[in-house]
């Protein structure tokens, strides 16, 4: 039986409701994402051992590289998606929507090619330990074999956010996480598989999430459905979705590569400290994508309203969901501050990597607040059609600044407190710098439906 894929007009009513309720179950899908990848590294880190944690650790940025720019392209889907439907175009809905489809399977397969044949260079480029390297790029070989079903997955939440239905992929990375966990136990404490148990749990979850939003998109019916007669490549929306999808796929790939120097300097300590910082670096996981929840609302309402020419809405969308993501960031932040150790403690059972983690932690829980600003305003960026220069403030800001740092302040003084406060640095510059970006689009931009 179909389900009509009913889009939601956000152009019209009140916006705080709306916004709140169509980023709860972003918000819900997101945490739950990330404690189901929180319970790989629990499992991992006290049923394997601290050297599986830190193999598996080692790994978070270069996942990260791949995975982030998926989710850019994901964010482009989204945002082009949503100016159509507020302009009621649905003609160029259904193109956009088939389009995406292809773009985002192809994006996934050369992800996975180029991931596989070169986990373990990328690992050596990274300087990781000797003694981690081995369990490192065997967990990327088999992760990587995911791409194409995180694009899949991607390219369906992006076009049901669009269309204001954030609830279904909720249930669908419930029932994919819960596979997970339960395959992480049995592969892990049963067949004692370790980082290889792990990653097959991974690749198996993503796998099931894009058949099941997939099937949701095809069995639907509207401009956003997915049907085969409609399969097909339109070079105009292949167009619009790369200028608005690669800066976007560019920022977050940026951040990954950022990291990556990070992690070099991290490297540079004992095991125990990189065992700590995978541990602790979980919390910006959960940062980031509780964030993510009213980044996707964000872009949502301001695509459907930009689409449709209402300037007063747009500028609504942005501070109401500005407001909601520093509300929770905040809680957050403080909860963590408050029971950091015991957040540790659900990864290892060792006190000396709980402790190094805590160093990590405490600067990360008191700098989060500084990441809001820059990311929210990306996202209304993205819903204005502009995802170009915020993309140059992010490589200006966070890549280059952040390399900067680990060869200039983390040099000079050489501890571990002064490589994690290029976080706290490169989001006060990037943030101050997108924001001024956005005034200047908001206040020159053309507020009327998009033209074809």
């Amino acid at each position: 039986m179909s389900a009509k894929l009913q889009a939601r007009d956000m152009t019209v009513g009140p916006l705080a409701g709306p916004i709140l309720w169509f980023s709860i179950p972003l918000l819900c899908s997101n945490v739950l994402q990330v404690l189901f990848n929180m319970a790989d590294i629990a499992v991992i880190g006290r049923f394997a051992g601290a050297q599986a944690l830190g193999a598996v650790g080692s790994t978070t940025m270069l996942v990260a590289l791949f995975t982030g720019f998926i989710l850019g392209i994901g964010g482009g889907v989204n945002a082009l998606t949503a100016q159509f439907l507020g302009a009621h175009r649905e003609v160029d809905v259904r193109q956009t929507v088939h389009t995406s489809f292809f773009v985002c399977l192809l994006i996934g397969l050369v992800f996975l090619a180029v991931g596989v044949g070169f986990a373990l260079p990328m690992l050596e480029c990274i300087e990781t330990k000797p003694e981690l390297i081995d369990g490192a790029a065997l967990y990327l070989r088999i992760y990587y074999l995911s791409m194409p079903a995180v694009a899949l997955y991607n390219f369906g939440s992006g076009v049901l956010s669009a269309a204001g239905d954030t609830k279904r992929p909720l249930y669908i990375l419930l029932g994919a996480g819960f596979l997970n966990v339960c395959l992480n136990l049995y592969f892990v404490i049963v067949r004692q598989m370790d980082v290889a148990g792990v990653a097959i749990a991974s690749v198996v979850s993503h796998y099931t999430s894009a058949l099941l939003i997939l099937a949701l998109l095809v069995r639907g019916q509207g401009s956003c459905s997915l049907t085969v007669r409609h399969l097909r490549i339109h070079g105009d929306k292949a167009a619009m979705l790369l200028k608005l999808g690669l800066p976007s796929g560019l920022h977050y790939s940026s951040f990954a590569v950022a990291n990556l120097f990070m992690q070099v300097g991290i490297n540079q300590f004992d095991a125990v400290m990189v065992e700590g910082n995978a541990a602790a670096v979980n919390t910006d996981s959960l940062i980031y994508d509780i964030t993510a929840a009213f980044c996707t609302a964000c872009t949502s309402f301001v695509g459907q309203n930009f689409g449709a020419g209402n300037k007063k809405r747009v500028k609504q969308s942005y501070a109401i969901a500005l407001g909601y993501s520093l509300c929770v960031i905040g809680l957050v932040s403080g909860a963590l501050l408050l029971f950091g150790r015991q957040f540790l403690g659900l990864f290892t059972t060792e006190t000396a990597v709980v402790e190094a983690g805590m160093i990590r932690l405490r600067i990360m829980a008191a700098s989060y607040l500084l990441c809001v600003p820059m990311d929210v305003t990306i996202a209304a960026c993205r819903g204005l059609g502009k995802s170009f220069w915020p993309m140059v403030l992010i490589i200006v800001g966070c890549c280059a600044l952040r390399i900067v740092w680990v060869f200039t302040v983390f040099a000079y003084f050489g501890t571990i407190g002064s490589l994690y406060l290029a976080y706290l640095a490169s989001w006060v510059v990037t943030a101050s710098g997108v924001i001024f970006y956005f005034i200047h689009c908001y206040r020159t931009a053309v507020f009327a439906p998009t033209k074809g």
